[in-house]
């Protein structure tokens, strides 16, 4: 038996990067995967690849969604509900990211980063609670980023719409404590990983130097992947995590202890 197996899972933004290693990786581990994103055609790929990878058994399944549209997360969970059943386990992954200092950074476009990386949470949190509720209880984790505890004075928006996800994560773990829910509600925080987000850091620089240059900002001297990530989502999704709650994971090699 898996570590996540008979659980229903949904990843936001899971067609590529964290979102696509986390689905893999739960698939792998018993659960049936719901994989969301913005862009159909690759999670509609990604779900092909983790069914055939089981042997054909449907245990993903891709939807369309854009994260900061309050009628498509309902819509989505009911038809969680109308096809599995119940949910057990919501990551919140979606998310984009930019560099700019407050000066540098237009008011479009500080609305757009936390809508997507921000409200988003905010709607999945409160659109799935009810259902993994009825489901008898479960996990919510919300990826956030070691931007939201560290700041760099080149990432106004990113750093507080990431600190606000990793604060929201800890109201969302004492309501649903309060309430009896049995729903845990935890943040991971990466720091550089190898993922597509990284493309609006290193620009039009060679990417395998400037992954080289992020690496040696992190004492472990590189730059994380996808499945360092994903590992640890695995584990607060799992039963292993059951008295973890409120509670961050730094996935960051170390930056954070400097």
């Amino acid at each position: 038996m898996g570590r996540v197996a008979n659980k229903v899972a949904l990843i936001s933004g899971a067609a590529q990067g964290l979102g696509a290693a986390t689905a893999a990786l739960l698939a792998r581990e018993g659960a049936r995967v719901v994989i969301t994103d913005i862009n159909a055609d690759g999670a509609e790929q990604l779900a092909a690849e983790i069914n055939a990878a089981s042997g054909g058994a449907s245990v993903a399944m891709a939807m369309t969604q854009d994260v900061t549209d309050e009628q498509r997360w309902q819509e989505v969970l009911t038809a969680i509900r109308g096809t599995f059943g119940g949910l057990h386990v919501l990551v919140n992954n979606a998310g984009i990211g930019f560099t700019g200092t407050v000066e540098q950074t237009s008011y479009t476009d500080w609305q757009r980063l936390h809508r997507i990386d921000l409200d988003s949470v905010f709607l999945g949190c409160k659109y799935s609670i009810p259902l993994i509720r009825e489901s008898g209880g479960g996990s919510i984790v919300n990826i956030s980023s070691i931007s939201g505890i560290i700041a760099g004075h080149n990432f106004a928006a990113y750093n507080s719409a990431k600190a606000a996800v990793r604060h929201l994560s800890k109201s969302v773990a004492l309501g649903c404590a309060r309430d009896g829910s049995n729903i845990r509600c935890n943040s991971v925080h990466p720091v550089f990983i190898d993922t597509p987000i990284l493309d609006d850091i290193v620009g039009a620089h060679e990417r395998e130097a400037a992954l080289a240059k992020l690496g040696r900002q992190v004492p472990l001297g590189r730059v994380g992947d996808p499945d360092d990530v994903a590992y640890a989502v695995l584990y607060l999704a799992s039963d292993e995590s059951k008295f973890v709650t409120g509670a961050e994971i730094k996935v960051d090699g170390g930056i954070s202890a400097m």
